[in-house]
């Protein structure tokens, strides 16, 4: 009796994710290895197919057979001046640091573009450097962090803008009803002039705490017009509580989504003769240290940042092990309340 030998199932090739994409096979290389110039529509495209087909490029594929560098790349798409001066990126490194604490993996800091990385950016984490990455801080336009997953084991800090990037690993704040807790404060302290200055429509924190406004104000039967919106500094919160006075004067209540930004809006309210909090009350979001550092202390949304970090991290490193992990971490805020509301 002759015995069949089993079929063995032959590794998927980039011919056959370009066949599955409808594209050339230099496309999906260019994909592969990190190229910013397809489109979007391509993009996902491309990445459907990897990850139906479960295409290991051959870079990745010898890397994880025949060395590991022990290094992760924290990839952080924003410009120095918002990283160093935003003291919610100091507590995600420390929770990251504390979750690879007891790892040999060592923290490769990158800032990058907020929009198209630099070619080096791109060749570093693309050309067998690190292990993984996790990715803080990303942008509706960050396309590319997206497509490392291809490559890499990717955790994202924040749920990814695009939609067909949201099967990667992430973890977030509960920014909607965080959001929301904060600005049903305000109702109840029987404020009814109440605006909001936003973060960017770029960034899908910034998305989820304007919804979170919306949907207490809605529910209260409030008016919801009183919108302007910033960048997460204090420059941008001050400039957009100017707008918000100037169109309403008689606004009693903001609800602001970053402490930095607060601190902008309460300077401003001042400048303009408004007392904190008789005339205007004011909730921030982050609970950082810019709530506590001025002259009065910001009533404010407490994201758990440092956990998030350290979630990650913890995260990350059961990719890297290959062992089942959620996917979708969301974490719980609260409210704490100081003197401005």
């Amino acid at each position: 009796m002759t015995l069949q030998r089993p079929e063995l199932r032959a590794a998927p090739t980039l011919e056959a994710v370009a066949a599955a994409a409808g594209v050339s096979r230099s496309t999906v290389s260019r994909v592969v290895n990190g190229s910013t110039v397809v489109s979007p529509e391509v993009l996902a495209a491309v990445t459907e197919a990897i990850d139906k087909l479960q295409y290991v490029p051959n870079r990745a594929a010898r890397s994880l057979a025949n060395r590991q560098t022990m290094a992760i790349a924290l990839v952080i798409p924003e410009d120095t001046t918002r990283f160093f001066g935003d003291p919610f990126f100091a507590d995600i490194v420390q929770g990251i640091a504390q979750g690879l604490e007891d790892s040999d993996y060592v923290l490769n800091l990158q800032l990058a573009s907020p929009s198209t990385p630099s070619e080096k950016t791109v060749r570093y984490l693309m050309g067998g450097n690190v292990d993984g990455a996790i990715v803080v801080s990303h942008h509706s336009g960050d396309e590319f962090f997206a497509t490392l997953g291809a490559t890499l084991p990717v955790v994202f800090g924040g749920r990814p803008f695009n939609s067909e990037f949201k099967h990667h690993a992430y973890v977030d704040a509960d920014n909607r009803a965080g959001a929301a807790i904060g600005t049903q404060h305000l109702i109840d302290l029987g404020r009814r002039r109440i605006a909001t200055i936003p973060g960017p429509t770029t960034m899908q924190a910034a998305v989820d705490r304007h919804q979170g406004w919306l949907d207490a104000m809605t529910a209260a039967g409030l008016p919801t017009e009183l919108v302007a919106h910033g960048d997460f500094t204090v420059a941008s919160g001050a400039a957009a509580m100017r707008e918000l006075l100037d169109r309403a004067p008689d606004i009693d209540a903001v609800f602001v989504a970053s402490d930095l930004m607060a601190t902008g809006a309460i300077s401003t309210s001042m400048a303009r003769g408004r007392r904190i909090p008789s005339d205007v009350a004011v909730v921030g979001f982050d609970d950082s240290s810019a709530a506590t550092s001025g002259e009065i202390g910001i009533t404010t949304v407490h994201q758990p940042s440092r956990e998030m970090g350290a979630e990650m991290a913890r995260t990350l490193l059961a990719l890297l092990r290959g062992e089942p992990v959620d996917r979708q971490r969301i974490l719980r805020t609260r409210l704490v309340i100081r003197e401005t509301a």
